[in-house]
């Protein structure tokens, strides 16, 4: 598991078996261990749908862990969505008025970021149906922004186009990078364990990547007075997006 989407693959396809206890996700080292009653071939045949390449390296009798504390899971997974969300508007609406790519590609990626941790946070037992709708129409909506991204990016390496005022996206994306910090912080703080927090702290540790290439970028285009810089990493960044909007869109399959 290399993100919280497919954290949230395996619960929705075994969140049905009653047999199921609890799920103590790994993420670093791509390990689940499942605590259940029974249902073993089951289990095992729903994970095996996802194609992940999984084994089964053993059973034996063990009693699932103590919860961790929830309330403050929760309470720092609301600020973090809140962060990205905020900076998808911004960055989406500022990437527009500079003509710039790389932010609107960067927004788009803060936006399946909130898709992902709002999915998290709403996601309880008996709500499964709702969630696999919110999934489908939230992946489908992601994906139909990264295809109009893409094929801006194409418009704008074969026509001529205004250069991106480069300053817009160094300076947002130095904030941008600023609020992803403070996420990263918020969720190393809570010394979690859980495989959600682990998870979002993987996700966000990308997107300071991801903000680090939209500055590059924005350098690029003040040294070379030039587009191309921009629309690379746009195009990067959309390729990103889609793949993050297909595998939420097999969360609601």
């Amino acid at each position: 598991m290399d993100c919280p989407s497919e954290e949230q693959m395996i619960r929705m396809k075994l969140e049905t078996y009653t047999q199921v206890k609890y799920l103590d996700f790994d993420i670093p080292n791509r390990k689940l261990e499942v605590y259940h009653l029974d249902a073993i071939e089951e289990i095992r045949s729903s994970i095996a749908e996802l194609k992940f390449n999984e084994t089964l390296q053993g059973t034996e009798e063990a009693e699932p862990p103590v919860m961790e504390d929830q309330s403050k899971q929760k309470k720092i997974l609301w600020w973090v969505l809140g962060i990205n969300f905020g900076f998808f508007v911004i960055e989406m609406t500022t990437g527009w008025i500079s003509s710039s790519m790389g932010l609107i590609a960067d927004s788009l990626d803060m936006l399946a970021d909130s898709i992902v941790y709002a999915l998290s946070l709403f996601a309880v037992g008996g709500a499964i149906a709702r969630k696999k709708k919110v999934a489908k129409f939230s992946g489908y909506f992601q994906m139909a922004l990264a295809t109009l991204g893409f094929m801006e990016v194409l418009r704008r390496f074969f026509t001529e186009s205004e250069t991106p005022l480069f300053q817009w996206m160094i300076i947002v994306s130095i904030f941008a990078l600023l609020g992803n910090l403070i996420s990263l912080w918020l969720i190393n703080k809570a010394k979690s364990k859980e495989a959600h927090m682990q998870a979002s702290a993987i996700f966000t540790s990308n997107d300071i990547i991801v903000n680090g290439g939209v500055i590059l970028a924005g350098t690029l285009v003040y040294f070379l007075d030039s587009k191309w810089p921009d629309l690379v990493i746009g195009a990067i960044v959309f390729t990103f997006v889609m793949q993050g909007a297909i595998k939420i869109l097999k969360l609601s399959k």
